[in-house]
This record gives C-alpha cells, structure tokens and sequence, in this order.
C-alpha cells in the first residue's frame, strides 16, 4: 500500500517521515559535534559542508513530503483520541513542518551572511549561491551571530518536540493501547 488510506498511511509517507526523523537526528548530532571542533581543525571544514549537504536534504524532501502530503491526504485520527488531543497533534504537526522548513533556510542565511564567505557545495559537486541577508540585521559578522542563535534554538526546538511526539506515540501505544504508534510503522490499516 503506497498511498494513504482513511485508516492508516501507506509506505511512501511512513518512509517520509522515518527518513526525516533519521535526518533531523543526524543533523542534530553532527551539528553538536562540529561546533565544539576548532575552526581550524582538519576535517572541520568537510563536516560543515557535509551537515549544509544534509540540511538541504531535507528542505528538498519536505517539500516533496508536502506535496505527497496534499495529493494523499492524512489518515484521520483515530476516533478514541479526546479533542483535546486532536488540536494538540494537529497544532504540533504545523509546528513541526514549520521548524523543518525554518531550521535550513535559517542555516542557509546564517552560511549566507558569514564574513567568511565559504561557499555551500552540496555533496562536493552543487553550488549554492548565498542568499540575500536583510540589512535589518546589521553587518555581517552581526546577522551571523543573531541568525546562529536562530537556528540553534530552532534546532532545540525540533528536538523537543519531537521528543514529546515520540512520548506521546508510546503514551498511546502503552497505556491508551490503541493504533497512533502502529500506523507510524506499518501499512496495515489501523483498528478505528
């Protein structure tokens, strides 16, 4: 089953959304680690272009996520969901699209507005040209240091809330016993 049903979501969403989690942890790791290496630290260098490489991924797929999203569109919740948490998946989902579109493009200006001026080279073979940074934000070295707070807080952002997306998931899974995690994971369609 590639497509969305009513009842559950089909393979291309469920390896979407596993993807983009991978990514985003992935992501999130190496950007902890690179920034804590010296600047001038052989290797350094790779890993950033490496992690922009990454980050544009998933710009790239969300997209793509977006628009699979609209020609399929998401199962309903299950019926044994309170509105309350109805308005809270649906709220967390626009949140979570949100962050996943800011967190590169805020990446992409911060890289884009640095004094230094390094180039962006997707995979060692794409040039990205830099984005125009708005003179609201100072100088250089000004609208890169307040776009890298941005994107950090950003980045934590994501993380938290994915974190409450995967406890909430087990929530559902272990106590309310009902199908929110299984449809996350499997095609089969969901008991309603």
């Amino acid at each position: 089953m590639l497509r969305n049903t009513p009842n559950g979501y089909g393979l291309i969403s469920i390896v979407f959304h596993w993807a983009m989690v991978l990514l985003i942890l992935a992501l999130f790791g190496l950007g902890l680690y690179m920034t804590g290496l010296p600047q001038t630290e052989s290797g350094t260098f790779a890993l950033y272009q490496l992690h922009k490489s990454l980050g544009f991924t998933v710009l790239a797929l969300v997209a793509v996520r977006l628009l699979w999203r609209l020609a399929n569109p998401v199962p309903r919740l299950l019926d044994v969901m309170p509105g309350w948490e109805r308005a809270g998946a649906h709220a967390g989902h626009l949140a979570l699209y949100f962050l996943i579109f800011a967190i590169p493009l805020s990446g992409w200006l911060m890289v884009s507005a640095s004094p230094w001026g390094i180039p962006t080279v997707l995979y060692g073979v794409l040039h990205v040209p830099h984005l125009p940074v708005p003179a609201a934000l100072g100088d250089k070295a000004a609208a890169e240091g307040t776009l890298k707070g941005v994107h950090e807080i950003l980045a934590w952002a994501v993380i938290a809330l994915a974190a409450f997306y995967a406890a909430a998931a087990f929530k559902h899974h272990l106590i309310s016993r009902d199908d929110t995690l299984r449809r996350m994971i499997s095609t089969r369609p969901a008991r309603t």
